[in-house]
Parts: C-alpha cells; sequence; structure tokens
C-alpha cells in the first residue's frame, strides 16, 4: 500500500461541460461529445438496477457490468452532462471514477540470483530457500504444517495485480477456475487476463499466503489451499473503485472463503463519506464488501504504510497518490482508509525481523486488528541503507524479461498475506466458522505484544533534515494501536 499522503481529488471529472450556443431560429447544435468516462450508478438499496438502467441509456451511457446483488452498475459515456442527467427515480447516487485510480503501492523487488538459489541448501520443509524466509519461523509455521498445512477446499482470492501462472512454486496452487480480471470492473475469465503484465506485487502475495512445499524455492504459510487471481490492477498500476467491487463480489459468488487487499480505494489514503464525490464510492465498495461477508467471505487488508495514526485523523498532506499531494484538515471519523477500515475487514499492521513494528507501518488504537512480518529492511542501520534480506521473501515475476523468480519486498502489502495464510490454516483445521468467527479466532490465538515506551522511531537516520519523520507513539495495553491483539500465529490455528 503507498503512503497515506494521497491528493484531494484530481478535478472532479475529466469531462468538460458542452455549451449550445444559440443560432438563428433558435435552434441549439448537439452537445459535443467528452472523453470516455467510467461511472457508478447506484441504484437505492435493496431495489434491482432496472430503473438506474433506464436512466443511464436516456443519459447516452452503456452499462458495462450490472451487480444486481448490491444495485451497481458500471456504466460508461462520453456524455459530459451524463452524471446530471441520469440523477432521478431509481438512482442513488453516481459518481465518475475519472481521476479515482489509486497507484498500487509496488515498492522496491529485490531478486534472489539464478547463482544464489542454485546454491541455497535444504532444510527440514525441503524448500531450498526456506533457510532465509524468517517470516515463517515468527509465526511458527514449521510447526503448524506438522498438524495441518491446508485443504484444498480453501480458496483464497488475491485482490491484486495478477499471478504468474507458470510459476513454478504457484503453478500447481492456483484455482484457474475461480480466476479473473476484473479491470475496468469487467470480468475477464481468459487466463491471459489475470496474469501479472506490470508488476509482480499479486505473485508476491500469493506465494507467501500458498508456495507449493515441492523442493523449489520457497514455502506459503498454507501451501495445501488454492488461491484465485482476481486482478484488479490495470495495465498502468491503477486501481479503481469499479474493479475492486467487481473482485469482492466475484470472490463472493465464487466460493472464495477469503480475500486478500494489499492496497487502497481511491487516490485519497482516506475516503471521506461527507465529501460527495467519493460518497459513491464509499457505498458501492461498502455494499459489495457487506454483500461478500453475507455469502461467507473474511476479507483481510493492509494497514498501509504511511507511519499514520489512523486513529485520529487530523490532516492528510500527501494525497491524492495520482498527482500533485493536497493537503486536507480538519478530517473526522467519517474518513476511512478503504478497504482497510471497512467494518468487518480485519485490519493488519507489520513488523520487522526483531517483532517490533516496522517503521513504515501504519496503526491506530482500535483500528488495527492483529499484525504479522511485513519486513524492515532499515532497522539495522536506523534508516541510513537497505538491508534486503530484512524483507519478505517470496515469488517474483520480471515483467520486463517475463521470468520467474524469487525475491524480497517490504510492507503491510507483504504483512496482510501472513495473516490471510494462517486465516486459510485455521478454516482448514476448522472448516465452517463464519467470517465473524474467524476475525475473532485469528485474535483470540494471537500472541499479544505489548506497547513500546515512549515515541518509538528505529529509523532516527533515515532523513538528514527531519529525524522525527518515523516518530509514532502506542496506546493501550494488551490489545494496542500498533499491533492489535497481537501477532498472528499459524500453530495456534491448528493445534
Amino acid at each position: 500500500m503507498k503512503n497515506l499522503r494521497r491528493k484531494t481529488l484530481a478535478a472532479a471529472s475529466a469531462a468538460t461541460l458542452g455549451v449550445g450556443l444559440a443560432l438563428t431560429g433558435g435552434l441549439a447544435p448537439a452537445a459535443a461529445a467528452g472523453p470516455d468516462t467510467s461511472y457508478l450508478v447506484l441504484a437505492p438499496q435493496g431495489a434491482n438496477t432496472s430503473k438506474a438502467a433506464a436512466r443511464v441509456a436516456a443519459a447516452k451511457g452503456t452499462v458495462v457490468a450490472t451487480y444486481d446483488q448490491i444495485g451497481v452498475l458500471v456504466v460508461r459515456s462520453t456524455n459530459p452532462d451524463f452524471a446530471t442527467q441520469v440523477a432521478g427515480a431509481g438512482v442513488e447516487s453516481v459518481a465518475s471514477t475519472a481521476g479515482l485510480g489509486t497507484a498500487l503501492d509496488e515498492g522496491e523487488t529485490v531478486e534472489v540470483s539464478a547463482a544464489d538459489v542454485a546454491s541455497a541448501t535444504g532444510d527440514p520443509t525441503k524448500e531450498p530457500l526456506y533457510g532465509q524466509q524468517w517470516d515463517m519461523n515468527m509465526i511458527h509455521v514449521p510447526q503448524a504444517h506438522a498438524v495441518n498445512n491446508g485443504s484444498a477446499n480453501v480458496v483464497v482470492g488475491v485482490l491484486d495485480s495478477g499471478i504468474s501462472s507458470t510459476h513454478p512454486d504457484l503453478a500447481t496452487q492456483i484455482a484457474k477456475d475461480k480466476s479473473t480480471s476484473c479491470i475496468g470492473g469487467v470480468v475477464d475469465t481468459t487466463e491471459a487476463a489475470w496474469n501479472p503484465t506490470n508488476s509482480d506485487h499479486g505473485t508476491h502475495v500469493a506465494g507467501t499466503i500458498a508456495a507449493a512445499v515441492n523442493g523449489v524455492g520457497v514455502t506459503g504459510i498454507a501451501p495445501g489451499v488454492k488461491v484465485a487471481a482476481v486482478k484488479v490492477v490495470n495495465n498502468d498500476g491503477y486501481i479503481y473503485p469499479e474493479a475492486a467491487v467487481c473482485g469482492f463480489l466475484w470472490a463472493a459468488d465464487h466460493g472464495m472463503q477469503l480475500t486478500n487487499n494489499s492496497y487502497y480505494i481511491d487516490p485519497w489514503e482516506l475516503n471521506c463519506r461527507n465529501d460527495a464525490r467519493q460518497r459513491p464510492v464509499w457505498q458501492a465498495v461498502q455494499r459489495a464488501i457487506r454483500y461478500s461477508q453475507s455469502k461467507g467471505v473474511l476479507n483481510v487488508a493492509s494497514a498501509g504504510n504511511s507511519n499514520y495514526d489512523l486513529a485520529h485523523k487530523i490532516t492528510d498532506t500527501g494525497s491524492p497518490n495520482n498527482g500533485t499531494p493536497e493537503e486536507r484538515v480538519n478530517l473526522t471519523n467519517a474518513c476511512l482508509d478503504l478497504p482497510a477500515e471497512a467494518p468487518g475487514v480485519v485490519t493488519v499492521g507489520a513488523v520487522g525481523p526483531t517483532g517490533a513494528k516496522s517503521y513504515y507501518s501504519s496503526y491506530g488504537q482500535g483500528v488495527i486488528d492483529v499484525t504479522a512480518p511485513g519486513g524492515d529492511t532499515r532497522y539495522r542501520t536506523q534508516g541510513v541503507r537497505s538491508t534486503s534480506t530484512d524483507g519478505i521473501l517470496s515469488t517474483t515475476f520480471n515483467t520486463v524479461t517475463r521470468t520467474n523468480g524469487w525475491g524480497y519486498k517490504q510492507g503491510t502489502s507483504m504483512s496482510g498475506p501472513h495473516v490471510t495464510g494462517v486465516a486459510a490454516l485455521a478454516l482448514s483445521a476448522h472448516p465452517g466458522m463464519t467470517p465473524g468467527q474467524l476475525s475473532s479466532f485469528l485474535e483470540r490465538t494471537a500472541v499479544a505484544k505489548s506497547c513500546p515506551e515512549g515515541v518509538y522511531n528505529p529509523v532516527p537516520l533515515i532523513s538528514a533534515t527531519n529525524p522525527h519523520l518515523y516518530d509514532a507513539t502506542c496506546s493501550g495495553g494488551a490489545r494496542n494501536g500498533f499491533y492489535g491483539a497481537g501477532m498472528v500465529d499459524a500453530y495456534n490455528v491448528v493445534k
């Protein structure tokens, strides 16, 4: 996930209003067509979309996807007055999603060289690179695998940038019949569509959850389960709200019990329900998440990499992340990090190899539910330089050479799939839990971690001009703002 430093909404929409010029005889020419723009059109809660669809047609729009389950239409139109003309009976709200694409926080991938892979020695798990997966020992994955390494009946939806279907550690792990692209809010189940194009983020996430135990590369937390690629990141590296809505509904309607969401929706890290432009996005996403929960899906989401106190939202100085950041002040709890702060979603913070909060991880009392390894490549040098092996090692896909491999990344994008993997083990060992029961079980079996005393900052040397850049203060007791209920534990959920 990207820094909380997002921007204010890039000019409402790319569309400009057409102006009719009076002609002799009182006639006006037809309004000039505007850019082809995507919209979310919401019918009233609980109503079907037929009336809304009729209004869309009358306003010169084209429905490209219909989600009757939640009363949402994805629409495209070149009518610059579409948003105004579509309003009326049968339409609760409408919003253009132009300018609302949020850039995926890709993070640097440090690849393991072919020579290092070849020379890596085995260990009890029989995976050559397992010795470099410090994160697995931290949450007791070897002990868990001795009891249960996951059931193929459990399918995890990876809402991300796609998964490489040819990766030797993942080829047997992907539920291809449940994989799809949701780019543009429209389903495309062809294998090429859900494979990665410009990003290995989803491939890395998938490996942490379910890389196979096959004598090659690394192991995942739950190698016995299946992952499904649900591609929501477009070829420009952006996630749009309509893609996320599509992803949640696809997972819900295709038998997935879990989704992993290592991103935030719309370029403002905080989606404000009291903002006229953002509110329809909140409504559509919330409906999609609520629907998925009703179908038995637990959604896990990363807290973000901004070292931001999500429990005390006052200002947002770094959004949007798709243009020039602008400052928003006097924020309230009407502004939420989506999907991480949506009700019922498990919100995950990150720790490094010492088990302490990663310097970048966002936090907040009452917001963070649990924590997990996400890497901290700066703690050894107090921020001066990076130590790549203190990141998370997983599966990669080089989008330039189009080759599979293994490499290190860090971020709450990496801690999220650790929690998802542990949740998959929990469902494998204790099938039938509802999303609420599973969420509670993850917290009850987590290992509590105490707040550090005083102001916490493991990287005071990361900035020559601002040693306090990553200051953070933890609040709470056994359950606190840095770690929530504590560190998830793979063995505790299966024993």
